[in-house]
């Protein structure tokens, strides 16, 4: 073999990778063992409104081992977004000592079924967190298949925008396996709205509602308790306290 020296190359090069990569990984050990160069500060970038102070603080003392140079920003990340109302996080080194810590909460804008814990976010999807202080009871019910939870939000917002001139809020949603809308309002009157219809949408039967409201709804007696909107070019009143149907601005 002393007479090869191609073969005495390629074992010398073979040496010198292994003991340079034992060296690497030897003062990777060592340096992460070093009191030099702590993390002292850990930054956030905006204030908490939904996530413990003590959740966020345990999550940095688990996952953020090690000094500035080697904490793991990605695993500490991983960790930060398994709390309940974080829907994403993103962490920074800050030189010379510090972590910035950036926390995009759900922000909740109605309630999941018949669970206290669980909500939809803005986004149309629905997360499962504890109540905490800053969220309201009072928003709106969604109810629904697991699939249903953007539609509802949309057809909230329409509903909620279509009847603001009146004063009246939507409080609760509902749809079916079949795709069938209802929706609650606040002062108690349940709109049928079935399915969406090519010809006649979901928007355009809340509008024609909103705009016969003043003169064929308010001011009833007795009050409406089930307005169908499910006819292409009309509604059906049912009277609280009757079963009894009444036809209502039936256009031709």
């Amino acid at each position: 073999m002393w007479n090869r020296p191609l073969s005495l190359n390629a074992i010398a090069d073979l040496l010198f990778v292994t003991g340079a990569a034992m060296l690497l990984a030897a003062g990777v050990i060592w340096m992460s063992r070093q009191p030099f160069a702590p993390v002292r500060v850990v930054r956030l970038s905006a204030p908490l409104k939904h996530v413990a102070w003590q959740d966020l603080e345990e999550a940095v003392q688990t996952q953020g081992q090690g000094n500035f140079f080697l904490v793991s920003l990605e695993r500490l990340r991983a960790t930060l977004e398994t709390m309940p109302w974080v829907r994403r996080a993103m962490v920074q080194r800050v030189w010379p000592d510090q972590l910035l810590v950036t926390l995009e909460e759900h922000q909740p804008v109605a309630r999941w079924g018949q669970s206290d814990t669980e909500w939809v976010n803005h986004f149309g999807e629905v997360f499962a967190a504890p109540l905490t202080i800053g969220t309201t009871p009072r928003l709106p019910r969604f109810s629904g298949s697991a699939d249903a939870s953007v539609i509802l939000l949309r057809q909230y917002e329409v509903a909620a925008r279509t009847f603001a001139p009146l004063g009246v809020k939507p409080t609760a949603l509902s749809f079916s396996s079949r795709r069938a809308l209802d929706i609650r309002l606040d002062n108690g009157l349940l709109l049928r709205l079935g399915r969406e219809q090519g010809k006649a949408p979901v928007a355009a039967r809340l509008a024609r509602f909103v705009a016969v409201w003043p003169q064929e709804v308010a001011g009833r007696t007795p009050p409406p308790q089930i307005a169908d909107l499910r006819y292409p070019n009309g509604f059906t009143l049912y009277p609280k306290g009757s079963r009894a149907a009444r036809p209502v601005v039936q256009e031709e």
